[in-house]
C-alpha cells in the first residue's frame, strides 16, 4: 500500500510537469498502464520513452488534479484535468481518471479512463 507521503510525491511530479521522472521515480521495472481499455504497454523504459514522445509533441503540457487523490489499500484514483497546448498555441483539454495499482511505493499498474472525443474539442 502507498503512504499518503508518495501519492502526493507522485501527484506533484505531474504537476510540477516532470510527467518523464514521475515515471523514472515511481513506476516498478515492470509497470503497465492502459488507455481506455487498449492493450497495455508494459515496461518503465517504454513508459518513459512514450511520454518523452508525447511532450515532443507539444508546446507544453500542464496537469491539474481536481480534488484529492483516493487511496484504498493498494489503489489510488485521482482525478486530473490536462492541457496540451501545440506549436500553433492551440490548447485542448482532457479529463480523466486514473486508476492505479501499488505495490508498496512503486506503481505497478496505471489505467486512464476518458472521453476521447474531448480531444476533438
Amino acid at each position: 500500500m502507498p503512504s499518503r507521503e508518495i501519492v502526493e510525491a507522485f501527484a506533484k511530479h505531474l504537476e510540477d510537469g516532470d510527467f518523464v521522472g514521475a515515471i523514472e521515480r515511481f513506476y516498478a521495472a515492470d509497470a503497465a498502464t492502459h488507455e481506455n481499455q487498449a492493450e497495455p504497454m508494459v515496461g518503465r523504459d517504454k513508459l518513459a520513452a512514450k511520454e518523452r514522445g508525447v511532450l515532443a509533441a507539444f508546446k507544453e503540457v500542464k496537469a491539474v488534479r481536481l480534488g484529492p487523490s483516493l487511496i484504498a489499500g493498494d489503489n489510488v484514483a485521482t482525478r486530473w484535468k490536462f492541457a496540451f497546448t501545440n506549436a500553433e498555441g492551440v490548447t485542448r483539454t482532457l479529463e480523466e481518471i486514473a486508476w492505479q495499482t501499488w505495490r508498496g511505493d512503486e506503481l505497478i499498474e496505471e489505467r486512464f479512463f476518458y472521453d476521447p472525443k474531448q480531444l476533438a474539442r
